[in-house]
């Protein structure tokens, strides 16, 4: 059976379904994200589905139970990447998707979840190299 990985970046852990999710892999990777939220202690998790071309019915509602589940958890979920066929899909199975934010990329994800938490997220960007490290603000 394979693994989805789930990566500690700061303070969210970012699943990338890179493979077609079974049922199996997908009740896995409910699992292994609920340990790995309680064991980092993360206030966010980002789910990047880029790579699926079809979410079936039971997918759709993996995504939302990943959502309540990280929710009791104390961390917020963002499903990014989503394609269109993807969402056409999800609205014509009449998923809702409860629970779920959405953004068009990771960077945009990671945005979200700073902004809800009121922080950067634990993940500092200096967008200006050139600054002097010595300036005061």
């Amino acid at each position: 059976m394979e693994r989805v990985p789930i990566l500690k970046i700061g303070d969210i852990l970012l699943v990338s379904i890179q493979v077609d999710m079974s049922d199996q892999t997908a009740i896995q990777l409910q699992e292994d994200l609920a340990e790995r939220i309680v064991a980092t202690g993360c206030h966010g998790v980002i789910i990047d589905i880029t790579a699926l071309d079809i979410v079936d019915s039971f997918v759709g509602r993996m995504l939302s139970t990943i959502a309540s589940i990280s929710k009791v958890l104390d961390a917020e979920t963002v499903v990014v990447g989503m394609r269109p066929a993807v969402a056409i899909t999800l609205v014509e199975l009449g998923l809702s998707l409860n629970g779920i934010r959405t953004a068009l990329n990771v960077e945009r994800g990671m945005e979200l979840i700073a902004a809800t938490r009121g922080d950067d997220g634990g993940v500092a960007f200096d967008d200006d190299e050139d600054a002097d490290p010595t300036a005061t603000p």
